[in-house]
């Protein structure tokens, strides 16, 4: 893709010598004649560079800098003067100049100023736009719900998002505690600032405070060289706890103090150290009961639990579980969505999801990738989901004292028409599924149909 380079220059030759030199280098060149002329030329049209002389009639390139920043911010700006002094470079850089070069230019150094100076508009833009997405992913309004109970549980958090008092979330595993604990940080005032999440469960105690607040070289056997933790790294943002009910008795004790003063210290040094971070807690076990057994400080507990959030498991709001089935086949399935037997469906709104909603998606993820038709049937799902052969359905096949073949024929034509439910009547699923070929399949349901004995 080309690149627009705006020249700005008050002197002809020098102008057109640098836009014949940009030219030939394959960019899209815009002249200017002066400052006002090449502020309309950035109005007009998208300008990925401007080249700039400092000393013109009119407006300075200083002036043009200013007047640019306010137009596009992200706009890539290089000074250019034979007069420079190490303060009008200062004071442009402050403005936001890329840099500042001095006449006559070295067109060498031009070049691999105009590179740099690109490429860290393009890690800008990719930033910004990561920020973006990132954002939009986890708005309150991503999160695909229907059920009134996680509804309560999204009104409150999205009351506390704008605030900066802590948050615990509390749900089992696999409920999107951290997926809440995103959306509360992106809705919050916050959301420019850096979101760090720190995995108690995840981290042996010895690395756990060292993980939380850095250390200095020296501070044990393996510290080479000084680290910040992760409430440097947050700075002004949110740093999320996840599992707080698995930090050790010594380790709550000085997150109790980051709670109540915002200080703490690096490990190995005397020096405190400020953090203005949000915190956000998250946990799947009974913290009160921790609290009875001496493994969980009171003072702690009520710090972080200033606002409560208590997300229920997927068990409890089974009517999510079609509008998230029907995400997770959109994100998975190739081509696009597939459908959802009525019969798999069943099934799925049946099952209790230990796993809660990361179960969901394991399951559909696997139904996507085994699944040969464009139905996902109960033949896709895993064994966990679908009912043990010991548990009867209602009419099922009952044997009594009788004519064995008869009995035997019966049995037969009920199990094929329960094969032929599950995989949606799909003959080549219900053969694979009672290990059967094809062929033999199609010659049972023959008989079936023309009422022949099995003798």
């Amino acid at each position: 893709m080309n690149r627009t380079i705006l020249i700005i220059d008050d002197e002809k030759p020098q102008r057109e010598s640098l836009g014949g030199y940009f030219r030939k280098k394959g960019f899209e060149v815009c002249l200017a004649a002066s400052g006002k002329e090449g502020i309309e030329v950035v109005k007009e049209r998208t300008v990925d560079l401007v080249l700039t002389d400092y000393r013109m009639s009119g407006q300075t390139g200083q002036e043009v800098l200013t007047e640019l920043k306010k137009i596009n911010p992200e706009i890539v700006v290089i000074l250019m003067t034979a007069y420079g002094t190490i303060e009008t470079a200062v004071e442009a850089m402050k403005e936001g100049a890329f840099y500042y070069l001095q006449k006559p230019v070295n067109l060498d150094e031009l070049d691999i100023l105009i590179e740099r100076s690109l490429m860290q508009k393009q890690l800008v833009s990719e930033n910004r736009k990561l920020k973006e997405e990132l954002a939009g992913r986890f708005k309150f309004e991503s999160i695909i719900y229907q059920s009134k109970e996680l509804e309560e549980s999204l009104n409150i958090a999205g009351r506390v998002a704008k605030s900066s008092a802590p948050v615990l979330i509390r749900g089992e595993s696999g409920t999107g505690k951290e997926l809440f604990a995103r959306a509360i940080h992106f809705a919050s005032d916050r959301k420019e600032q850096p979101f760090v999440v720190i995995n108690c469960a995840a981290l042996p105690e010895t690395l756990l405070e060292s993980e939380m607040f850095g250390y200095e070289k020296g501070a044990f056997t393996g510290a080479e060289q000084r680290r910040i933790g992760r409430f440097e790294e947050a700075m002004e943002g949110t740093i999320f706890i996840d599992e707080v009910g698995d930090i050790p008795l010594l380790t709550q004790v000085k997150l109790l103090r980051v709670l109540q003063s915002g200080e703490f210290s690096r490990l190995g040094s005397n020096q405190v150290q400020k953090t203005k971070a949000r915190i956000i807690t998250a946990t799947n076990r009974n913290l009160e009961e921790l609290i009875r057994e001496k493994k969980f400080r009171e003072d702690f507990y009520y710090r972080i639990n200033v606002v409560s959030i208590q997300i229920p498991p997927l068990r409890d709001r089974k009517a999510d579980i079609p509008l998230l089935t029907d995400h997770f086949t959109r994100k998975f399935c190739p081509g696009g969505k597939k459908q959802v037997s009525n019969e798999a469906m069943d099934l799925l709104l049946k099952y209790s999801y230990p796993g809660n909603v990361r179960e969901l998606e394991n399951i559909v993820q696997r139904a996507c990738v085994l699944s040969r038709d464009e139905v996902i049937t109960t033949y896709d799902l895993p064994v966990s989901v679908k009912p043990s052969v010991n548990e009867k359905a209602e009419g099922a096949f009952t044997p009594h004292v009788g004519d064995l073949n008869e009995q035997t024929d019966a049995l037969e034509k009920e199990i094929i028409e329960m094969a032929l439910k599950e995989t949606g009547g799909n003959q080549s699923k219900a053969a694979r599924l009672l290990n059967i070929s094809e062929r033999n399949l199609r010659y049972k349901l023959l008989k079936i149909q023309n009422g022949i004995s099995a003798e």
